[in-house]
């Protein structure tokens, strides 16, 4: 994402401008606009117009279109039910003089990449939403992980960035069974074709050459990711591919998982040999610290608490060591409750306590949202029954 124009003043009045580059910005900019934000971009409008003689002559005209968001709404090609669209579309009333447009009528903005695209925001720019703006403007951004969940016969190339996960392919190749002398020769035939289905689309979806990847995970439930990775590993020293071959050896990882779903990435991410090796990626600081607040929930109750209202109260008596938050919650179509929780987080974190914000995009914050979206891992215990009873007294 690149940062065209900012002014923003201490109250948070003003605008920014921005233009996204690839499917992760359309993510931030899902993030950023929220209903009644005033988004200019570009557009292309349909015009009729009518001669003295009466006919009528219509075409397409190009301009700049401002409207105030009603609906925010995404078209995809084929990718992932969680993943974004290379297109965001903003609906809503037109609130700027324009000759081509009556003010108040209702036009879509389709934004696309390196497209410019200017927000204002009618209640101010909260720090929530400045630091989404300067996060996701910071050079060098890109997958880190690269990762290929199979199975046998089936296979998934994802890539993991710092706010989503993108599943770029996928690819089933039929196997036969084991039945019989004959079964047991066809089966090996099509495991060997499904292992260069796979090994050509890793060519293809996961940039193994790129600096920012830091590791290349090969996971299934069973043997498969073993052959998969010798299999890949040996096709590198078969071509003399020596940067394919270096990834390999530098960032291959195979993981067990439990079943080849996409899901199972929560897994991975959560495994040691993962983790440690991921220890400074946003996704896996969040897996982390999902894991330890289910593992807090499980054997010390009173230092785990989940929901809007029983957070508060803990964040009111300072009790919170860490705040865990969905970044859904900011984009609640309510005003009054977005600022709820963006003021909860200022007043955590001016306490000293870790906020860590999931992104929806990954399972960590699907299962968050889950638990209502916001949990906090209490530095001392508090029985839940006694500080609702003072509160109410």
């Amino acid at each position: 994402m690149k940062l065209v124009n900012k002014f923003v003043d201490k109250h948070g009045a003003g605008h920014v401008t921005i233009r996204p580059e690839d499917d992760e910005d359309m993510w931030h900019l899902y993030n950023l606009i929220q209903e009644g934000d005033l988004v200019r971009a570009p557009a292309v409008r349909r015009i009729t117009s009518t001669s003295a003689t009466g006919s009528t002559d219509s075409h397409r005209v190009r301009l700049n279109l401002t409207v105030q968001a009603k609906k925010e709404g995404s078209n995809g090609g084929d990718q992932d039910e969680s993943s974004p669209s290379a297109v965001l579309h903003i609906i809503g009333p037109v609130t700027s003089e324009n000759v081509h447009v009556k003010l108040g009528a209702y036009h879509t903005l389709d934004i696309e990449a390196f497209r410019d695209v200017r927000i204002e925001k009618q209640d101010g720019w909260d720090s929530i939403a400045l630091g989404r703006v300067e996060e996701s403007t910071i050079p060098g951004r890109g997958a880190e992980v690269g990762a290929v969940v199979c199975g046998e016969g089936v296979a998934a190339f994802c890539l993991l960035s710092q706010h989503m996960t993108l599943v770029t392919h996928r690819l089933t190749v039929p196997i036969p069974r084991k039945s019989s002398s004959t079964g047991a020769s066809q089966h090996d035939k099509g495991m060997e074709k499904f292992y260069s289905t796979v090994f050509e689309a890793f060519l293809r979806h996961i940039p193994y050459a790129s600096v920012s990847l830091k590791a290349i995970i090969i996971a299934s439930p069973g043997w498969v990711r073993d052959s998969v990775y010798e299999y890949i590993v040996n096709q590198a020293l078969n071509r003399g591919d020596k940067t394919l071959h270096k990834a390999m050896k530098e960032k291959g990882m195979k993981v067990h998982i439990s079943s080849a779903h996409v899901h199972s990435l929560v897994e991975v991410l959560k495994s040691p040999e993962v983790a440690n090796r991921l220890k400074e990626t946003k996704y896996a600081r969040e897996g982390i610290t999902l894991d330890k607040f289910f593992k807090m929930l499980g054997s010390d109750e009173m230092r785990a608490w989940y929901g809007p209202d029983h957070v508060r109260l803990a964040a009111d008596r300072g009790a919170i060591g860490t705040l865990l938050i969905s970044d859904d919650l900011f984009r609640s179509s309510d005003p009054a409750t977005r600022k709820g929780y963006v003021s909860m987080v200022e007043a955590v974190q001016h306490k000293g306590a870790e906020v860590v914000i999931f992104s929806s995009m990954h399972e960590s914050g699907q299962q968050l949202n889950q638990l209502t979206g916001v949990a906090a891992i209490l530095t001392f215990p508090l029985d839940i029954e006694v500080v609702e009873r003072e509160e109410r007294e």
